[in-house]
């Protein structure tokens, strides 16, 4: 859990100034300094990064593996593993992740909602030694 995975390499940029409609589909890395309207989704197949910097803004919602977020977000997020929320991280929207790291100043309107580990999930109840007399 506290080992550092190989990063997969930010091969896209969504440059300041430049507005994306609709839905986007992207694999391995993306950063995004512009504006997106739609739905962004990572390729499940592959280890995927999507970086959200300070001057950006998407409205949609967001599927990735590991999600940092320094800008503004109006939309659920889905993080399978990791989700980093950046001091000027504004999120308008529920979040679900594996794993979130919050900096002092990021805010979020909406729901958390932590997802369950398989191995969390298969873990058997524990009893207290009081209760089995």
């Amino acid at each position: 859990m506290f080992g550092k995975k190989a990063q997969p390499p930010i091969k896209s940029l969504i440059a300041q100034g430049s507005r994306i409609e609709g839905s986007l589909k992207f694999s391995e890395g993306l950063r995004i300094d512009g504006e997106v309207v739609g739905d962004m989704r990572a390729d499940p197949e592959q280890p995927s990064l999507l970086v959200i910097s300070e001057q950006a803004v998407v409205a949609g919602e967001i599927h990735a593996d590991h999600v940092i977020v320094n800008g503004t977000v109006r939309g659920p997020i889905h993080a399978r593993e990791l989700l980093e929320l950046q001091p000027r991280a504004r999120i308008e929207g529920d979040v679900s992740y594996r794993s979130l790291e919050m900096h002092q100043g990021a805010t979020i309107s909406g729901q958390l909602r932590p997802m369950l580990v398989e191995a969390e999930e298969e873990k058997p109840l524990l009893k207290l030694a009081a209760n089995n007399q």
